[in-house]
Parts: structure tokens; C-alpha cells; sequence
């Protein structure tokens, strides 16, 4: 696959600064502010995959503008790594190359990018995991959600609205995760096992879905519907990706998804819309600026020497607890559509609200 080298030169114009000072003894590492120093600092920016939608059109121009507010002279090379553990290790090679002074690394594997991180290490250059950790507890700092907690708020909407829904226990549900390379991933399964198992549900079937891919979602949840039909009574979905796949092959077999208690994760447009339009019953909003400008300000105190304290930590299956900044999940439903995603400007009501939607907006309050 080619992997085409995306370098993002950040604007010197003056911006707004953010709130806060970040020192070396600071426990916020809210933005640092502009910075006048002899050399521009090189930032890398790694992203997973081109699948989500969240990366493109959220993450990437959010750390960009954030590094350009705390760091007017700071540049960014920013690599999409299209799905391939491989082209982002060569990605990564790339930048460190380059002489990047800090690597921001949001791993599509990761066990298999504990190589970048290994390499990153070998040349003194400081890592940063982005919204996934990579696993051997190596890199300096952590920038994500309380990944388990996405999985208890998106399991406890499901349970809940099964039994709002009159299913009773015993009944039997689906399960499809993310990607098995992804340790948010795993968390968000724990997360939602912690109240599904107990709540007397009978898993009929998980899936895996590798690479986030929709459409495998798609082509597994198609297969457990033939095969189990009216038993299914619930599907739990990790995001809002997988959960587009769930409702394609349900459309496709013609099954009914109205009281199935489908979730999500990411609060995409889709996910809105489906949620408006009942397909789907709830989906997770994270709110990706202020996670990325927590990982510009870091990037730059990083580069800048400055070691900023954490206020917790996180370990993943290997290896040490990483100093950790974590920020908190939002639950959103039909309810809070309004109140949350458009209020803050993560979906606007000109792209949920489109022809199609616009009377479902109107009677849930989404203007």
C-alpha cells in the first residue's frame, strides 16, 4: 500500500491561547501557550485508520490547531496509517528520520507499535499515546478516555433499556467488539461485560471486529441473525462504525431493530441519525478537542524538556502503568442529542438534520 507523506505545516499566525499554564510541576497540562524559541519543534501525528470518521474530521484538525495555539512555530507531520500495523512502523521510521521531537502515536496494533515506541526510545525522542494505549508501558504519557468506563455507561444503557423494553432475563443478546488489536478495545468489552454478565442476559455469540471494519461487522452480525432470528433480543456494538454494519445486515434480513437496544461509540452523524430514526439506541460522545489539545500541550512541554505530572495512571496487559491524563465519557440518546454533540459543535444540526431527519430533529429537539 503507499504510504504518501502528509506534512502539515502549522500557521505562525497568532491565535487565542487556552486556558492554564503547563510547567514541569503542573498537574493539568492545559495549553501552554505561544512559545518564541530558535528552533521549530517536529511533531509527529500517527492516526490508525481511515475507517473511523473521527479521525480525519476531528482528531487530525483539532491537534493541528491546538499545536498552533500553544506553539505558532511548531510543525506537524501527520501520517494516517490506512489500517497497516506495517506502514505505520514505517510511518513512524519516517518521522523519527526526520527529527521529530516528539512522536504523538494513536496505534493502529498495539503490541506491534511497541517496536515505534522501542525506536522512539533509541533516539531519546518521547511518545505520547493518543486515545489508544500501546501495550509494554514504555511511553511517557497517555492522553485518552476512561475507556472502561465507555464500556460500563454503553452496557448500563443497554441493560437498562432491555428491561425498559420488558425483555426478560435469560434472554439472548449479540456482542460485536472492536478491534482485537486494540486495547480500548478490550477495555470497552470489560467495561460492558461488568453489567451485562450479571444482568442475567445470555451472550449467544461475540465477534471481534477486525480493524473496526463496518463491513465485517456487517458480514458477521448478517450470519448470527440467520442463525439465531427472533432469540436475538439485544446487540451490543462498540462504536458507531460497527454498529452501521449491524444495521445494514439487519436491513438487508429485514429484522426488526427497534427494540433492540443497539449502541455505539464516537457520536458520528450516522450514529445521530440512526439514533433519531431508531435503528440505534445509544452511542458514546467523546469530546476529541479537549483530548487533543491535551496531547498538543504535552507534545510541546515534552519538546520543550518540561515533564508534566499526571494525575493517574493506566497499564494494559504488559508491562508498567503509564502517567495518564483521562478524560470523561458522555452517554447520548435521543434525550440529549441537543444538549450535548450539537452544543458543543462535535456534529452540527445542518449535517444531522438533512431532509430525511429533519422531522425526527424537529420532534426531538435537535435545532
Amino acid at each position: 500500500m503507499k504510504i504518501a507523506t502528509k506534512r502539515v505545516a502549522v500557521a505562525a499566525a497568532a491565535l487565542l491561547l487556552t486556558a492554564g499554564t503547563l510547567t514541569a510541576c503542573s498537574s493539568n497540562s492545559g495549553g501552554s501557550g505561544s512559545t518564541s524559541h530558535s528552533k521549530a519543534f517536529k511533531i509527529g501525528f500517527l492516526l490508525p485508520d481511515d475507517v473511523t470518521a473521527r479521525y480525519a474530521t476531528a482528531d487530525q484538525p483539532d491537534f493541528v490547531q491546538a499545536i498552533a495555539k500553544d506553539d505558532p512555530q511548531a510543525v506537524v507531520l501527520y501520517e494516517d496509517a490506512n489500517g497497516s500495523a506495517t506502514n505505520q512502523q514505517q510511518q513512524a521510521q519516517a518521522m523519527l528520520a526526520q527529527g521529530v521531537n516528539v512522536l504523538v502515536l494513536d496505534a493502529f496494533d498495539g503490541e506491534a507499535a511497541e517496536s515505534i515506541v522501542n525506536a522512539a526510545d533509541a533516539k531519546k525522542v518521547p511518545v505520547i499515546d493518543y486515545d489508544r494505549l500501546v501495550d509494554g508501558g514504555k511511553s511517557n504519557y497517555y492522553v485518552s478516555f476512561d475507556n472502561e468506563k465507555v464500556g460500563v455507561l454503553q452496557g448500563t444503557a443497554f441493560v437498562n433499556q432491555l428491561k425498559a423494553e420488558g425483555v426478560p432475563s435469560g434472554s439472548g443478546i449479540l456482542m460485536i467488539d472492536g478491534s482485537p488489536t486494540d486495547n480500548n478495545a478490550t477495555l470497552f468489552a470489560k467495561g460492558a461485560h461488568s453489567v451485562i454478565d450479571p444482568s442475567g442476559y445470555k451472550v449467544l455469540a461475540e465477534y471481534h471486529t477486525p480493524g473496526w471494519d463496518p463491513a465485517q461487522a456487517q458480514t458477521w452480525a448478517a450470519t448470527e441473525i440467520k442463525k439465531y432470528g427472533s432469540q436475538i433480543k439485544g446487540i451490543y456494538a462498540a462504536n458507531d462504525g460497527t454498529a452501521g454494519g449491524v444495521i445494514a445486515a439487519a436491513h438487508a434480513a429485514k429484522f426488526d431493530l427497534s427494540k433492540m437496544a443497539l449502541t455505539g461509540q464516537d457520536a458520528t452523524v450516522a450514529g445521530m441519525q440512526s439514533i433519531l430514526d431508531g435503528d440505534q439506541f445509544m452511542s458514546v460522545y467523546k469530546a476529541i478537542l479537549p483530548e487533543a489539545q491535551e496531547a498538543a500541550s504535552l507534545a510541546i512541554a515534552l519538546a520543550e524538556g518540561k515533564h508534566p505530572k499526571a494525575p493517574t495512571s493506566v497499564a494494559g496487559m504488559n508491562g508498567p502503568a503509564v502517567p495518564s491524563f483521562l478524560l470523561v465519557p458522555v452517554a447520548v440518546t435521543r434525550s440529549n442529542i441537543e444538549s450535548t454533540v450539537v452544543k458543543d459543535g462535535f456534529d452540527s444540526v445542518a449535517d444531522i438534520c438533512t431532509a430525511q431527519f429533519a422531522a425526527l430533529c424537529t420532534k426531538y429537539g435537535v435545532q
